[in-house]
């Protein structure tokens, strides 16, 4: 195999090596307000297009199938955003009327809202997830 058939191959490789050339002879252009904007390129568009890609690269049999698991698909979602959430809140509850600091409490708050992991039916900002059910139970209580 020759050296031109290869690089055709391993085409992906060798545009991830030029980039990084790219970005070690000149780093100013992926810089924060430089002129690709990584702040929007990367963090929307970019990330939308790897899922994008990784969507297309499914086979509908196997989507479909996926699908089909609907008893699973609700169970992660129950445990994610109803369970786990009322859980720490009662184990917070059982906290607060001990003699513990209430500013350890203040601190279990942020994972409490957060669980974790951000996933489906919250809202991002900033590394920070917003849970509804979270909110309700804490300040409606």
């Amino acid at each position: 195999m020759g050296l031109l058939e290869r690089a055709r191959k391993e085409w992906f490789m060798v545009g991830i090596v030029l980039v990084i050339a790219a970005a070690k002879l000149e780093p100013a252009i992926g810089v924060k307000g430089g002129p690709l904007k990584p702040e929007i390129t990367i963090t929307y568009i970019a990330v939308s297009a790897i899922f994008f890609n990784s969507g297309l690269s499914l086979k509908t049999e196997e989507l479909t199938s996926a699908l089909m698991h609907v008893k699973l698909h609700l169970f992660v979602q129950i445990f994610t955003l109803v369970f786990f959430p009322t859980a720490i809140w009662l184990f917070l509850q059982v906290l607060s009327v001990t003699p513990i600091n209430e500013w350890l409490l203040k601190g279990a708050e942020i994972p409490f809202l957060s669980t974790g992991d951000g996933h489906t039916f919250q809202i991002s900002t900033d590394n920070f997830y917003f849970n509804p059910l979270l909110f309700a139970l804490y300040y409606f209580r």
